[in-house]
């Protein structure tokens, strides 16, 4: 800035010179001035950015130290104990309980009888696997004294309870219209069966001379023990587990009825319709039914169907 102010050298211009310094005096001044304004805004913009974070931080710690309201479960019930219950109270549940047991039904007889509590459930299963077998042998066309199905579940136990081995439970009989065939009813033990059991029944049946063989069975019999049947036994030998023999399938009712044709029978319906025996629907030698009967491969069984969903007619199955 001296440069400008050596241009005036003469004396003349003293006044002209001293002008000037003082205008460039204010021109120092004024910038001087326009510094100054800046920076109090600085400052004054900092002092609001430290008070606003000065704000934020009592506002944190406010909320750190004022605790949420949550809801709260309410406390479970709890029953009263006994001896906080009057006397007064404890009567009238309990008459209330016996008016609740007062109009309850009373049980059916068909269903009370089914309600075995008296025994042991062995027992009963053997009764009536039993009684079953024996009704079987009935609709086979053996002879069975009516007192052995007749006989009750108490009978039974008493019975059995004399003596409880599991021989005893055998029944042997013969056929009514050919006595000379005879049949025996063998329950094996609870084990197993093994081939040494088979030889077992093989020994004890040997001179018995017998036409057929009914084994029941209390637990499963190994492959290899099925497979030696055929290989002791000369004769038809029948197999049924207890469980299959509870209940007598051919009492339910949507069971439709079944009759056994003999030869001549079997002769005349083929005549009469003109068929071969393998030309009638089918029935498996496993089915239930054919098992039940003890039916042989080329028997025809009459199957009468009688009910409101079948209708009311007649159908004749030849067992394969």
């Amino acid at each position: 800035m001296v440069g400008p102010f050596l241009e005036f050298k003469g004396k003349s211009d003293k006044s002209k010179r001293e002008g000037q310094i003082r205008l460039f005096l204010n021109e120092e001044e004024e910038k001087k001035n326009s510094h100054s304004g800046p920076s109090h805004h600085s400052t004054t913009v900092e002092e609001e950015s430290q008070q606003s974070f000065t704000t934020l931080e009592t506002a944190e710690s406010t909320n750190a130290t004022v605790p949420v309201a949550r809801e709260v479960p309410p406390p479970p019930a709890v029953a009263p104990a006994a001896s906080d219950v009057p006397p007064s109270a404890v009567a009238v549940m309990e008459a209330a309980e016996m008016e609740i047991d007062d109009d309850l039904p009373e049980v059916p007889d068909c269903i009370a009888s089914m309600v075995d509590r008296s025994g042991s459930v062995e027992s009963k299963r053997l009764f009536l696997a039993r009684r079953t077998a024996l009704e079987m042998l009935r609709d086979r066309g053996y002879s069975v004294p009516d007192e052995e199905i007749a006989r009750t579940l108490p009978e039974f136990r008493a019975w059995w309870g004399e003596k409880s081995e599991i021989e005893r439970l055998a029944f042997t009989t013969t056929l009514v219209s050919d006595p000379s065939k005879k049949v025996q009813i063998v329950f094996c033990p609870p084990e197993p069966v093994k081939i040494a059991t088979i030889r077992e029944i093989y020994r004890q049946t040997e001179g018995e001379n017998l036409s057929r063989l009914i084994l029941i069975l209390q637990s499963r019999i190994l492959s290899r023990a099925r497979e030696s049947i055929k290989e002791i036994f000369k004769l038809k030998v029948d197999i049924f587990q207890v469980t299959e023999l509870l209940v007598n399938i051919t009492k339910h009712v949507l069971k439709p009825k079944h009759e056994v044709l003999s030869a001549a029978q079997k002769a005349k319906l083929l005549k009469q319709y003109n068929v071969e025996d393998s030309q009638l629907p089918r029935m498996l030698e496993t089915d239930p039914v054919a098992r039940y009967y003890g039916l042989d491969k080329g028997t025809v069984v009459k199957v009468i169907y009688d009910s409101e969903l079948t209708g009311n007619h007649v159908a004749y199955r030849c067992v394969f």
